[in-house]
């Protein structure tokens, strides 16, 4: 695509076809408000998959990994407080314990007692504040999975750059509008060789934000720090993509370096290395949900 040429918007049949195979759903949980989900499969020889979408996207990005695991997990897919039809949370400036609570309340709804929790990019961080040792949530998730992890801005020392990121995101945000940004910054979150549909299917997500959802993960983003929640009190995998411009492996690095193992690299992904690559990645969640399950 050109600077001059529209992008091809997602074809009204794969949105028709994502509410038939991977509908939306509303939860409403004990202590007050909801949350969305999108659920496929049973897997019952393994624990679910609780995955966790990053700032810019939302639950239907995981389509193409429920679609892939066809039915050998359950895979339950959130949209994050503030995101679709999910309540926000109460904080102007929350942080991931904030999310961790919503998450805590969502698991009860559901019945679920162990799970596997994926978390990408804000996601990643979001999933923090319930994997660290004394967390409330630490004993009901048997193994986290980092894919493209976002560290956020908060540790002293990065205040400078806490501040830039957030004047720049919300001044985008002020100066394209949600459609704006999925138009012309979706781009930047997959690999130069992605296909068509990934492309659109990104584009399609960011289109949906929320602006008071999206302006509350910036707050998350530029005032907190993953690197304070690890390493987590259960087996931890770190994955991105080879070819991610934003959580670069550099920076993925670093997380695993904190979780005490080694990144892993999906070849040629970039930043929605799930969307992308849906195939590997869901080889990669039903080995953790079975391997934790035995």
């Amino acid at each position: 695509m050109t600077a001059t040429t529209a992008p091809v918007p997602l074809p009204q049949a794969e949105v028709d076809a994502l509410e038939r195979r991977f509908p939306a759903r509303e939860v409403v949980l004990t202590q007050g408000g909801v949350v969305a989900v999108r659920e496929a499969g049973q897997g019952a020889d393994g624990l679910p998959l609780v995955c966790l979408h990053g700032i810019g996207s939302g639950s239907a990005s995981w389509l193409g990994v429920a679609d892939a695991l066809d039915g050998r997990a359950r895979l339950i897919a959130w949209d994050a407080p503030g995101y679709g039809a999910s309540t926000p949370v109460a904080r102007p400036a929350p942080r991931a314990t904030d999310y961790a609570a919503r998450l805590g309340g969502l698991l009860d709804a559901l019945g679920i007692e162990r799970c596997v929790l994926v978390g990408h990019s804000l996601g990643a961080l979001m999933a923090g504040g319930a994997v660290h040792a004394g967390a409330a949530l630490a004993g009901r998730i048997a193994r986290l999975v980092l894919m493209s992890p976002a560290r956020g801005y908060g540790a002293v020392g990065r205040e400078v750059q806490a501040q830039k990121v957030r004047t720049e995101r919300l001044a985008t945000l002020d100066q394209l509008g949600i459609a704006g940004m999925a138009s012309q910054r979706s781009g930047r979150l997959v690999s130069d060789t992605a296909s068509e549909r990934a492309r659109q299917w990104v584009r399609w997500n960011m289109g949906r934000l929320h602006e008071d959802g999206y302006r509350q993960a910036v707050e998350l983003l530029t005032g907190d720090d993953l690197l304070a929640y690890l390493p987590p009190a259960m087996p931890v995998q770190v994955m991105c993509g080879s070819e991610d411009v934003v959580t670069t492996p550099l920076a993925c690095g670093e997380v695993a370096r904190a979780c005490g193992v080694e990144l892993a690299l999906l070849p040629g992904a970039g930043h929605a290395c799930y969307v992308e690559q849906p195939e590997p990645v869901a080889r990669l969640l039903l080995a953790a949900a079975q391997e934790q399950n035995a």
